[in-house]
């Protein structure tokens, strides 16, 4: 429970709300009627904040714009700082934090200004994404991510598909590219569904006999429920993961919107079922 000056937590409204229910039927519905009400002043709390927290960040930005380029430089240097701390800890086993030594370790990357201003990994964590747990495919040597978010986007790409020696296609290179792998050859020597490492999202790569190769990301052919539930005036999402076995996983998943459940559902099936991932349609139950 709180102080008294201390604003009650969502938690704890959401645990009142469960606790109502259980309440004779005279008190539940005043004690009800009061809560919706502290429901109701909370949320118009909210909006209020968050219409100071916009204004006084347009004026922030305003301030800030002249040293925009110097912002993105401290942002950088911090990156390069943080680096310099681990790879420390790694080749010499000094944290410079108080901790014990521990045992040098070896092989941690070398990490300079160019790395961080052009790691594509990097820029994707800036902008709130979630860190891949596996490699993602390359193109021309280089993180290739946008083959990955671009669900709608046809690339044009250098591309070669390779045969073993009884002629069937079961690898391709692309881009540079040589971990691709041939799911199935669907049009001879022309339509093929290809897929990264054996991970992520499968792709048709068309051959023509002239120009350029084309890769096109394959829609969903699999689809998976999510459970949206109300409790108190708040939501909570849930995946439904149908196993091998037949019997259903509910994995909870930390969203109040139907964005963020699909965002949170897409990053648990890149963790623990990436031969799959941004193959699987997200529906309402």
């Amino acid at each position: 429970m709180s102080k008294p000056d201390t604003p009650l937590a969502i938690d704890d409204l959401t645990l009142f709300a469960e606790r109502v229910a259980r309440l004779p039927p005279a008190d539940a519905e005043w004690v009800g009627a009061l809560l919706a009400e502290v429901l109701r002043a909370r949320r118009h709390e909210t909006d209020l904040l968050a219409m100071q927290a916009a204004s006084e960040h347009a004026a922030s930005e305003h301030a800030a714009s002249e040293h925009g380029e110097h912002l993105d430089d401290q942002l950088a240097q911090v990156a390069l700082d943080t680096a310099e701390w681990l790879r420390t800890l790694w080749d010499v086993g000094y944290m410079g934090a108080g901790s014990f030594r521990s045992a040098p370790r070896s092989a941690f990357p070398s990490i300079d200004l160019d790395d961080v201003t052009k790691s594509s990994l990097f820029a994707r964590i800036r902008q709130g994404k979630h860190a891949l747990p596996f490699p993602p495919p390359t193109r021309n040597g280089r993180p290739w991510h946008d083959v990955l978010d671009d669900a709608g986007t046809t690339h044009e790409v250098v591309a070669e598909v390779i045969r073993d020696e009884d002629g069937r296609s079961f690898a391709a290179i692309i881009e540079g590219c040589a971990e691709w792998q041939v799911v199935e050859e669907t049009r001879e020597n022309r339509q093929f569904v290809v897929q990264h490492d054996g991970k992520g999202p499968r792709y048709r790569l068309h051959l023509p006999s002239a120009g350029s190769a084309e890769l096109r990301r394959e829609p969903p052919a699999l689809s998976c429920p999510l459970r949206q539930q109300e409790r108190g005036g708040f939501h909570s999402h849930s995946l439904l993961w149908q196993r091998d076995d037949g019997s259903t996983q509910v994995v909870a998943l930390r969203a109040a919107t139907w964005e963020r459940a699909v965002a949170e559902a897409e990053h648990w099936l890149a963790s623990h079922h990436p031969e799959v991932y941004g193959q699987v349609r997200f529906v309402r139950e």
